[in-house]
């Protein structure tokens, strides 16, 4: 078996765009989340979500250690609750509204849907967790957006072609 070298494997998965979503919970200390662009809806019955946090995140324990988790949809405006939710340290809520979901976890304001969920399992995956969560509630408080996309290194938005 050949060795894949990781910049080629970086490069290549990059040409696929993944949407950007923010994984929130909330700890003793008070609201955490991650940035993360490996969501993906699993399951419909019974409706099941998945993600993949590094195993180097310091946000990760925090949720799991809480038992449930919102999946917040970024809207292609929210490209600055994208930067504060990737970086490490500080407040990443310092200049974020937002409102407890049906879990206690952090739904964003403005985002094009949010997920809430209660942890159904979580396995290893290499150099990332796999975690599936159980379908609490949801909803999509806007439609006159689109999400936020990435792609190539790059953010940006969906734009429809004709059919």
């Amino acid at each position: 078996m050949t060795a894949i070298d990781p910049q080629d494997y970086r490069r290549t998965l990059g040409n696929y765009p993944t949407g950007v979503v923010i994984i929130t919970g909330v700890d003793a200390e008070g609201p955490v989340g991650l940035a993360i662009g490996s969501f993906a809806s699993v399951s419909l019955d019974p409706p099941l979500v998945g993600f993949l946090p590094d195993k180097g995140s310091s946000s990760w324990p925090k949720i799991h250690e809480s038992g449930s988790f919102c999946v917040n949809v970024l809207a292609s405006d929210q490209l600055d609750v994208c930067r504060a939710f990737a970086s490490r340290g500080g407040d990443k809520y310092q200049s974020i509204d937002w409102t407890p979901g049906p879990t206690g976890s952090p739904v964003i304001d403005g985002v094009v849907a949010w997920i809430d969920c209660t942890i159904e399992r979580v396995d290893e995956a290499g150099d990332h967790w796999f975690v599936l969560g159980r379908v609490v509630e949801m909803q999509v408080p806007r439609d006159d957006v689109g999400p936020l996309l990435f792609l190539r290194g790059a953010y940006g938005a969906f734009e429809s072609l004709p059919v």
